[in-house]
């Protein structure tokens, strides 16, 4: 039997169901990793350390599906991940998420 690790999903629980606020986000360690949830429009996975100083973007103001890094103010999209400003091409890591009856997974 072959195994194609390429496709291999490692679902995570991160919280329980409905803990994070909506219009908020909150951060996870996972596995080593600190993954930014933002709930706004269903829930949204992505790397939570800004590319530009390592601060976290969870706790950022939420516009539309634009989160912005309240240390220096660089914008991500939380659906797509990309940097909306500054730099072209700087994009941080997104991750699939799913509500369970027992809670929040995501695939990382």
């Amino acid at each position: 039997m072959m195994v194609h690790v390429e496709n291999f999903m490692v679902w995570t629980k991160v919280a329980e169901k409905g803990s994070i606020q909506i219009g908020k986000g909150e951060e996870f360690d996972v596995n080593g990793k600190k993954i930014a949830i933002f709930n706004k429009d269903g829930l949204h996975a992505l790397d939570a350390m800004c590319a530009h100083q390592n601060n976290s973007i969870a706790c950022g103001e939420i516009e539309g599906d634009i989160v912005e890094c309240p240390y220096h103010s660089w914008h991500y999209n939380i659906k797509t991940g990309d940097l909306q400003d500054y730099l072209k091409g700087i994009k941080q890591q997104t991750y699939k998420v799913e509500v369970k009856d027992d809670g929040i997974y995501i695939d990382i």
